[in-house]
């Protein structure tokens, strides 16, 4: 009992110290980013990995990202040739582990007895070096290029959304490549910005190495692969008693997404979980296939979406890892819009359809639990992007995700303003936004459910933020939850829908669809009204 109870308090603690890492790497990054979407948004999520590349420990940054973060890091394993401490390699492709093409994932080795000063580049020889992990972060950048500012306005093929980067090496020995830089900083409207944001990534990766090679020294390399193994060998046990509180079957569970912006309405996700002792089975076949608009989800976002949903079930939360991931299968014919074929458009997949699919699958595993489940939370991520010159013809781009309603569970009710389910950022603060835009934020409100006044389990409230450009600029909206509103639970209210529109300067108003893309004239207004959450 004894050796037992040592043991668990051994891997207790290995678990928190490399968690411990995780977020001093995310540190790492917001205080060297250039961009307020990374620096104040914190729109970016940070990882570790053990030598075969599996999961080993991750920062509770953003569902969306971390749990699609796995297949970013197979595909450089298995792409990239890594030869020297120092190297780091980057990718995007949706196609080849990505989610988004704004959403750039870095990926360092991680070497037992390296230097890991990224400037120093010192070559490790092959016969000393003994690869212990991998270092690994993703950042959303403010704009990668394609068919309007942002890269996320609705786009009708990848090509058009921005710049595609395959698995590629970024640095060899510390030394960043000129050449993959200058393309980089040719393809997209804010090059500093973005050269800025690479290096934080950079950095950040660089001391995740370091934390880990010290984790590593400290406990011996003999123990730390018995502790890898045991951490991820924890998690799956415990995943495994969550599965046991849930009842075996099969659950149906169905929504739609609203347009793609390119035509197609009434778009259905539907899913059907198994549920045994030993195993939740997700299974989307029937469901509507890939559009033309960009709401098409990869396998790794909607893989990501039941990850996320499976957890929000179990008790007690395992540490996130390969191992809690094992039991979890999730089953997408190619070609439907949750595992689309290239070149489909898929910008919103990673924000608006995973927000689709995560309704669905906890919808199923509410039926499939014992008195839990919730009403619906917005459903959406409201993003919105404003691009142009300033005066003085400084190029700028502001991408920002808007908060929503949360829904209510049996217990209590939703949270208000809230960033939900596979989004975690924080807002843009007012005063940064300003100080960083040629744009003024004229109204920050919440936005109550006027159906639900006094109910004690309502859902939570949206939030009214109207921006008014003071130059000319274009914009760009993907939003979900305009036309069918957030569900109550059991019959409870419903959520209230979101709305868009523009106030123009001489106070005429135009409403906006759910996906548009446009011109603002300085002094117009872009006003996002975010929906309200489901009540129980």
């Amino acid at each position: 009992m004894a050796r037992n109870l040592a043991q668990a308090a051994d891997v207790s603690v290995f678990h928190h110290a490399l968690v411990g890492v995780t977020e001093e790497m995310g540190e790492v990054l917001k205080r060297s980013a250039f961009s307020p979407n990374i620096k104040e948004r914190q729109d970016y999520s940070c990882a570790l990995f053990d030598a075969k590349g599996r999961l080993l420990a991750q920062a509770a940054h953003l569902p969306v990202h971390l749990g699609s973060m796995p297949a970013s890091v197979r595909a450089v394993i298995d792409n990239v040739s890594f030869e020297k401490d120092g190297d780091f390699a980057i990718v995007n492709d949706p196609y080849e582990g990505g989610t988004h093409l704004p959403d750039i994932t870095m990926v360092a080795p991680v070497y037992a007895g390296a230097s890991s000063e990224v400037n120093r580049g010192t070559m490790v020889s092959r016969r000393d070096r003994r690869l212990i992990g991998y270092s690994a972060n993703r950042a959303h950048h403010a704009d990668i290029g394609g068919g309007a500012p942002g890269s996320m306005s609705p786009q009708t093929d990848l090509v058009a959304e921005g710049l595609v980067l395959p698995p590629v090496l970024f640095a060899r020995g510390g030394s960043r490549l000129p050449d993959l830089i200058r393309v980089i900083r040719a393809n997209t409207r804010t090059p500093d910005e973005r050269t800025g944001d690479l290096n934080a990534q950079l950095f950040a990766c660089d001391r995740g190495g370091q934390r880990l090679i010290d984790i590593e020294r400290k406990a011996g390399a003999t123990a730390f692969l018995r502790l890898s193994d045991a951490l991820v060998r924890h998690s799956r046990a415990l995943m495994l008693h969550s599965l046991k509180q849930l009842r075996a079957g099969v659950y149906r569970a169905e929504d739609v997404m609203d347009d793609d912006g390119a035509g197609a309405t009434d778009i259905p996700i539907r899913v059907a979980l198994t549920v045994s002792k030993s195993k939740l089975v997700f299974d989307f076949t029937g469901s509507a296939p890939q559009v033309r608009g960009g709401i098409n989800a990869v396998l790794a976002v909607t893989q990501s979406a039941c990850f996320y949903a499976a957890l929000c079930f179990c008790k007690p939360v395992p540490p996130v890892n390969a191992g809690c991931f094992d039991l979890i299968q999730v089953v997408a014919p190619e070609g439907l819009v949750v595992n689309a074929r290239r070149p489909a458009a898929v910008a919103g997949g990673n924000v608006e359809t995973s927000q689709r699919i995560v309704d669905v699958c906890l919808s199923a595993l509410g039926m499939a639990s014992k008195g839990g489940g919730a009403a619906q939370s917005q459903g959406t991520m409201n993003n919105v992007t404003m691009g142009g010159f300033s005066s003085r013809g400084q190029a700028f781009t502001y991408y920002e995700t808007i908060a929503g309603g949360c829904g209510a569970t049996p217990r209590q009710a939703g949270a208000s303003a809230t960033h939900s389910h596979m989004t975690n950022t924080l807002n843009t603060p007012i005063e940064a936004l300003e100080h960083a835009y040629p744009l003024r934020v004229e109204e920050y409100s919440l936005r109550e459910n006027p159906r639900v006044s006094g109910l004690k389990l309502r859902g939570g409230a949206g939030i009214t933020r109207r921006i008014r450009a003071l130059v000319p600029c274009e914009y760009g909206l993907l939003t979900e939850r305009r036309v069918r509103a957030p569900q109550g639970l059991n019959g409870a209210a419903d959520g209230e829908c979101g709305h868009n529109r523009i106030v123009r300067q001489g106070g005429e108003v135009e409403d906006l669809p759910s996906k548009v893309s446009g011109h603002l004239n300085a002094g117009d207004a872009l006003e996002i009204q975010t929906p309200t959450g489901g009540s129980a």
